[in-house]
């Protein structure tokens, strides 16, 4: 990262993740009329077709299974070595031939990342005036790992050979993902979620190093700035704030509404970050609680910005030059909210990215 990027958020709205729609074409409106300078494509847990993020992004990964309902790996199997041979001979074609990306191992199909498509495919043939880039998301290699299990019900992240497989059929999912976004002609912005990040330094991940963990995430990351685009990491909770921003990210996303005060613990690194040409997606809009975001309003909102922002201030970052690096956004996916709380989700997230533009011109 650099100083100066080939995108500027200077405070513009973008969303994360899902919607609790079973549509596209309602969900894509919604999105367009809401965030029309940085859409994104539609996940909808509700509609069956997807499968749940975990499935949606593990798809033709060797020893991927679906058995009776339950999604896992299994690395025990007769043709696993075949097909992780398969896999790394793919992989290797696709460092060397971009174009290799096109493999059913890597880019993700319209059965079952159908929004993606629907995406594209509207913006392309009516994109809107505003329009300044488009964001994509994919499962971090994290939570994939520790949210399946192998075939003996224990984490994916421990079984050697599943662990690379996973991190680098991420990596080229990522890139994928990244080049077929790109043909719309506007800068892409990926982002890697990662909820189990909020495990760390907990009982149930003593054994995990973060090195590793690191090293997995900078894999993913760097293959989203070889296909042209910018990687961001959403993590809607607590987490190892010093850690996550040593990492290659040009985006941290993160719940402002619940978790700043964690996160201003980190402000030397988040100072760093952002002299190195780092965006902070603030997560503004509560997303938690139907009753939290019937009762919150942009102008408080707004103020509730103002109030974390400011402890970011010095002598370099006013609150102009910070919004001219910031991203506004949901604290969360809306997938578990009734359509009428997710609506308002939304038209808050717009209304605050509105109010702060104006008020901090650029």
């Amino acid at each position: 990262m650099s100083e100066e990027t080939t995108f500027s958020p200077a405070g513009n709205a973008t969303l994360i993740g899902s919607l609790p729609l079973h549509d596209y074409d309602q969900a894509l409106e919604l999105i367009l009329t809401h965030t029309p300078e940085i859409p994104l494509w539609p996940q909808l847990p509700g509609n069956p077709a997807e499968g749940g993020m975990l499935r949606q992004f593990s798809e033709n990964l060797p020893g991927f299974c679906r058995e009776h309902e339950r999604t896992f790996f299994r690395s025990s199997g007769p043709d696993f070595p075949e097909r992780q041979l398969a896999f790394f001979e793919e992989y290797l074609a696709a460092g060397e031939d971009p174009r290799r990306l096109e493999s059913p191992l890597f880019a993700g199909s319209p059965e079952r990342v159908p929004g993606l498509y629907r995406l594209r495919d509207h913006l392309q043939a009516s994109p809107p005036a505003q329009l300044r880039a488009v964001k994509g998301q994919i499962t971090g290699p994290f939570t994939l790992l520790t949210g399946l299990k192998d075939e003996n019900q224990q984490d994916a992240w421990y079984d050697p050979a599943l662990h690379e497989v996973v991190v680098k059929g991420l990596a080229m999912k990522a890139a994928w993902q990244t080049r077929f976004l790109a043909a719309i002609g506007v800068p892409v912005l990926l982002f890697l979620d990662e909820p189990a990040l909020a495990g760390l330094g907990s009982s149930s991940y003593i054994t995990v190093s973060l090195a590793e963990i690191g090293d997995d995430l900078n894999e993913v990351i760097a293959a989203v700035h070889g296909a042209g685009g910018l990687a961001g990491i959403h993590v809607c909770a607590n987490t190892d704030w010093d850690f996550l921003l040593s990492l290659k990210l040009d985006i941290l996303s993160f719940d402002a509404y619940a978790y700043f005060e964690r996160l201003i613990g980190s402000r030397a690194a988040l100072h760093a970050f952002l002299e190195r040409g780092g965006i902070i997606a603030w997560g503004l809009v509560p997303t938690a609680e139907e009753e939290q975001i019937a009762r919150e309003t942009a102008p408080a909102l707004v103020a509730r910005w103002e109030e974390q922002a400011g402890q970011l201030t010095d002598h370099r970052w006013d609150l102009p030059r910070l919004l001219s690096r910031s991203l506004i956004t949901p604290s969360c996916g809306t997938g578990s909210l009734s359509p009428e709380a997710a609506g308002r989700v939304l038209t808050l997230t717009s209304e605050v990215s509105s109010i702060l533009r104006d008020k901090y011109p650029r």
